[in-house]
């Protein structure tokens, strides 16, 4: 099979954290656990909390200028602005485009993608498909989460898990270098949506003392399933995108998974064909960060010197929807 060739390259990357960080000792002062069973069942230790008046903008535009300032690129160049998250702001406008506001972005078109923690996935997908085409030079992609906004505090199947925070890359064309992506694989299934999904909140089940006395505009997670199905979706998915990119598993450099926990991380790399010692991992001091996991470890291999130019990468992800996917690139 001939390898392709890259038509889209990232040229800059960026995370945001917040700065106040959540213990599993923390949690234990109000939930019936502790730091071991924590530990033991998701590979966490901690998870950073955005403050009340920060929100996903905030966390994603300070992402996008750590990724434009490394890209080299001014507010005024970027063409396009594809935002995925599964916590936005406000319904409308689209966090995207407060997003803009904040960067300053004016010449740019915005707009949100909704796939939860496949969400920058996805939103690669949709730029490269712009850049390729031609549609654009510069496009600026965000996955931003305040998972802390939406999960239940009181359930400690779900609220131990969560985490806050943004990732951004920039893509450019890449004509004709060899660094860029190299293929990807998108996958859903709206009939398996009851395994991980906010019930009430939207316009089928409109906010009411009801639903907030309830809970259900808030997280709820069937997590065996969710596990079982995640392992699965994502160890095919990677599969499927290094065959469409020309690799083999022994070709790859590092696997960057979505950090749901470590027991799904650990399954879908040995699934996948390949050893932890080729894994990316920060679950433990991050959670589950929703769309926003892949990009903020992306940038942190790349800072801490694990990918190099030249380097075969592999991200994958699986979340509520349910989705999934899998992307190659080489550095």
């Amino acid at each position: 099979m001939k390898k392709p060739s890259p038509l889209v390259e990232i040229t800059g990357t960026g995370r945001f954290l917040p700065d106040d960080i959540v213990t599993n000792d923390d949690l234990a002062e109000h939930l019936d656990t502790s730091d071991e069973w924590i530990q033991t069942r998701t590979g966490i230790r901690e998870r950073r909390i955005a403050p009340p008046d920060m929100g996903a903008a905030y966390m994603g535009a300070a992402a996008a200028r750590k990724a434009m300032e490394q890209a080299g690129v001014e507010p005024g160049e970027v063409d396009v602005i594809i935002l995925a998250t599964a916590t936005p702001d406000r319904w409308l406008p689209s966090t995207a485009c407060d997003t803009q506001a904040l960067l300053g972005c004016s010449n740019a078109v915005a707009f949100d993608v909704i796939a939860a923690c496949t969400g920058f996935i996805y939103a690669m997908s949709v730029a490269e498909c712009y850049v390729a085409a031609g549609r654009a030079e510069v496009a600026l992609v965000i996955a931003t989460e305040k998972m802390s906004s939406i999960v239940d505090w009181e359930d400690r199947s779900t609220s131990v898990l969560f985490g806050d925070g943004a990732g951004a890359v920039v893509l450019r064309p890449a004509n004709g270098s060899a660094r860029g992506i190299l293929s990807s694989h998108l996958g859903s299934n709206g009939d398996l949506a009851d395994l991980l999904y906010r019930p009430g909140g939207g316009s089928a089940v409109p906010l009411s003392q009801q639903v907030l006395d309830e809970k259900s505009h808030l997280i709820r997670m069937e997590g065996r399933e969710v596990f079982k199905h995640a392992v699965r979706c994502m160890a095919d998915s990677c599969h499927v995108a290094l065959q469409n990119a020309g690799l083999t598993v022994d070709d790859v450099q590092l696997l960057i998974p979505h950090q749901a926990n470590i027991r799904i991380i650990a399954a879908t790399a040995k699934y996948a064909g390949l050893p932890m010692e080729k894994v990316f991992v920060n679950v433990n001091r991050y959670g589950n960060m929703s769309s926003a996991t892949v990009p903020v470890a992306l940038d942190e291999a790349d800072e801490e010197g694990l990918i190099t130019p030249g380097s075969n990468v592999l991200t994958v992800a699986f979340g509520s929807g349910l989705t999934w996917g899998a992307m190659a690139l080489r550095w």
